[in-house]
């Protein structure tokens, strides 16, 4: 007989781990930093800003799954090796994204959180590779994807035996329009804690396009119960190599973590 498909995230632990700190626990999870750079001096700078506010996951590309093929596309195999670098240095967890079988092969073992991207929401076999190690997976929802095909996602990383799978909402496709780049689904938050016990976080970045909205979006976002936020932060966003409108200074991240910290006093 098949099995319900939220068989395995009906029946998952409580808690996802990474050395002394738990993800999405008691306190919000806060994953910033830009989303891709060009040397180990840019992504170091940022690095080094953020944890002096307390951020403790350290989120930025190395290899960028772009639509167009003509842009920058990361520095791939070199970036990691500067992640794990900065990661060493600044006593940093490090949150990047994986794009292929071989790249999880290779690198799954030091990048503790692994983040799968919306287009690859449907890379089953990519999934199923992920669901093989014991690493956190950041599965974001791919931008047409239902409810029910996103935890259908996270079934394949959950039937191979890793439960340290965290959803990541990070808006759909609306109407084509130059306004904003996507529509955060809010009520995407309540039906997954409803209706699994994967914790959800939402990236306001991806889903605005434009930095004026991502606080906003952020505090409405922890307001309707999520787990917590990856947002894309930058010394000086109008330098970032992609995604700038989309990208926050360190000032409104402040914003964003002092709100933060009243959710956090006022749910415990």
């Amino acid at each position: 007989m098949e099995k319900d498909y939220l068989y395995n995230s009906l029946h998952i632990p409580n808690n996802i781990k990474i050395n002394n700190e738990i993800i999405c626990g008691k306190e919000k999870t806060i994953i910033a930093g830009p989303c891709t750079f060009a040397s180990y001096e840019e992504a170091y700078s940022i690095a080094k800003e953020l944890k002096k506010l307390g951020i403790k996951f350290f989120r930025a590309g190395a290899y960028k799954g772009r639509t167009n093929p003509y842009s920058f596309q990361g520095l791939q195999d070199e970036g990691i090796e500067i992640l794990l670098k900065i990661k060493k240095e600044l006593d940093l967890c490090i949150v990047t994204e994986l794009l292929t079988i071989n790249q999880a092969k290779k690198y799954a073992k030091d990048i503790d959180i692994i983040q799968v991207g919306s287009r690859n929401m449907y890379n089953y076999e990519l999934l199923k590779e992920l669901g093989k190690t014991n690493k956190p997976i950041l599965l974001k929802r791919g931008f047409t994807a239902t409810y029910k095909e996103w935890l259908l996602a996270s079934e394949y990383i959950l039937k191979e035996g890793n439960y340290n799978v965290i959803l990541c909402e990070r808006g759909i496709r609306g109407f084509n329009s130059d306004e904003t780049r996507n529509i955060l689904d809010i009520q995407a938050i309540p039906y997954i804690k409803k209706n699994s016990k994967l914790p959800i976080i939402v990236d306001p970045s991806h889903a605005s396009g434009k930095d004026y909205i991502v606080e906003s979006m952020s505090k409405a976002s922890l307001i309707a119960g999520a787990d917590g936020l990856i947002i894309e932060v930058h010394t000086n966003p109008s330098q970032s190599l992609c995604d700038s409108e989309q990208t926050i200074n360190i000032e409104t991240l402040k914003d964003v973590l002092k709100f933060k910290e009243r959710i956090d006093k006022y749910e415990n």
